[in-house]
């Protein structure tokens, strides 16, 4: 909360995150967890994100590495070469843990890394750092 000094506080605005993943009980697990702080917005694929991501403008992005189509590694890779996009923080949430893809992910500009099945707390943290807060 901010205020303005002799008048009512004022709620700050809530941040956006976009959450970008092919399965919907995934997506449903993200806004559940984020709602209470965050506007969360849904995408099913990159194409779909990197539409959402232009128009919406989120704060953060949380992005499936395995997805139909285009990847999340690609989806990444486009984000950063746009100009509206290049400085949104996004964090990759994969079943893949391996070092080669945790690689593959910060080459393709990823902020942060996270592995499914998520830890709601560890995922809030991170979604708190990225966004400054």
């Amino acid at each position: 909360m901010t205020s303005n000094p002799g008048s009512v506080p004022i709620a700050s605005p809530r941040k956006k995150v976009l959450a970008v993943d092919d399965s919907a009980t995934v997506l449903l697990a993200v806004e559940l967890l984020l709602a209470r702080e965050h506007q969360v917005l849904t995408a099913r694929d990159g194409e779909a994100a990197l539409a959402l991501a232009r128009s919406a403008r989120p704060d953060l992005i949380l992005l499936d590495v395995v997805m139909p189509g285009m990847d999340g590694f690609e989806t990444c890779r486009r984000l950063r070469a746009a100009e509206e996009t290049r400085a949104t923080p996004v964090i990759l949430i994969t079943t893949r843990g391996e070092l080669e893809s945790l690689e593959r992910g910060y080459e393709a500009g990823c902020s942060d890394y996270v592995t499914k099945p998520f830890h709601g707390p560890e995922l809030l943290a991170k979604v708190r750092s990225c966004l400054g807060g």
